[in-house]
Parts: structure tokens; sequence; C-alpha cells
């Protein structure tokens, strides 16, 4: 398999401010871009800076705009991995299929970004011999992301860190969890979403206790269902 067809690599205008996040959240994001920022500096008092990020929790809550966002304050590439689409039923070939993308990250100096990280853990099966394979690809991750270099940035994503191994897990030195909004939050981004319709079409009905990426759906179904009965009458 070629491995430019696994990759997505695209370099899109993502701003971190335009992402709604906690507060704490978005504190352990600009602290770890500054970091990267400052790297040389922090490196000569002997200070690691965290190159491997977790963001686990809710679908739709903003991991993958977060990564891009974060490549993109550092102008660096961004390279994104789905999990999911690399498994493969010869494990071997999946081992060296990962290698291969670590291996193009590291000599780029870009952000790796892995989603669906728990897809290595989901692939375990029942039978002794599956298991001793995904331990043999488990265990090649965990090298390629010790021996990753500073100057690339890994960041993972899941939406069930429960079930990922805990030997990757402690590989990580910033876990950033993504939760569902509040409903003030809430609120906040769907005046936001509001703020370029006109008057006759930015009421709709809000919807509580969903990700952002449900909410803007939700929100975006019911302004298109206005401006087209609009259109209709006019």
């Amino acid at each position: 398999m070629n491995i430019s067809e696994l990759i997505i690599n695209k370099k899109e205008q993502t701003e971190l401010a335009d992402i709604f996040l906690h507060t704490e959240n978005q504190d352990t994001i600009q602290q770890l871009i500054k970091e990267h920022i400052y790297s040389t500096e922090l490196l000569q008092y002997g200070l690691p800076v965290n190159n491997k990020v977790l963001l686990h929790g809710s679908s739709g809550c903003g991991k993958t705009t977060t990564a891009k966002a974060i490549a993109q304050a550092l102008d660096k590439p961004i390279l994104i991995l789905n999990l999911s689409t690399i498994v493969s039923a010869r494990i071997g070939e999946t081992s060296q299929n990962i290698k291969q993308v670590f291996d193009k990250a590291g000599r780029e100096r870009s952000v790796l970004f892995l989603d669906e990280f728990d897809q290595i853990a989901k692939a375990r099966g029942n039978d002794d011999k599956d298991v001793g394979e995904m331990r043999r690809l488990v265990n090649t991750l965990i090298q390629l992301i010790d021996y990753l270099p500073q100057t690339t940035l890994l960041i993972a994503a899941t939406n069930h860190a429960e079930i990922i191994d805990k030997a990757l897990l402690r590989r990580f030195q910033l876990q950033i969890s993504y939760n569902l909004p509040t409903h003030a939050e809430l609120d906040k981004y769907y005046d936001k979403l509001s703020q370029q319709f006109p008057l006759e079409i930015k009421k709709f009905q809000r919807k509580y206790d969903i990700s952002y990426a449900e909410a803007k759906d939700y929100a975006y179904t019911q302004v298109k269902a206005s401006l087209i009965a609009k259109l209709e009458r006019d």
C-alpha cells in the first residue's frame, strides 16, 4: 500500500480562537504552542518540550479542529491518519505502514494527527494468536512514540480512552478531555453562528446536550429552511 494514500496532508485556515473550548483546555493548548515556539530556550535548561498529546472524549467537540489549529499556530504541516483505515488483517503490514507514517512525520517535522487511536485496542480478538499479534503491534507503536523526535508533535484522538492500552496512555505527556458543552457554552456558540444571517432568518430553536458539530448541523438545517421559505414568499 502506498503510504501517501493513507495520509490527508492539507493545510486549512483554522484559528484556535475560533474553536469553542473549555477555559482549562484553551490554556493547556496555548501553553503547548508556546513550548514549541520557545523550544530552543527551554531545552537549554534541560526542560523537555511536550510533544505527545492525547485528545479524548465526546465526538464532535473539536478534537480534529484543535489539531489543525495547533499545526497552523506553529506553521507546521499536518499529517492526518485515521487508524481505522490502516489496520490490516496482516499485523506486520499494519506495523510497517504506521512506521512509514512516523518516519515521514519525523523527516518533515510535522504535526502527526492519529485519529480513532482506539482502533489499535479495538482490533484485539479473542484467540491467543490474534492477541499476541496485536500486542506486537502495540509494542511497535510504543517504540515509535518513544523515539519520536522533539521536532515532531504527535496528537492522537479517541472517543474511547478507556479501552486504550495503559502502556500507550502513559506515553502521552498531556491528556486533554473534551466533554459536551454546557447550555451556556452552546448559547454562545449559537449566537456566533447566527451573527452572519439577516434578522428574519437568524432566529431558530436551540437544542442542548449535544456536541458543537451536532449543534451546527441542527442550527443550519433550520436556517436553510427559513431562507428557502423566505425565497419562496418573495
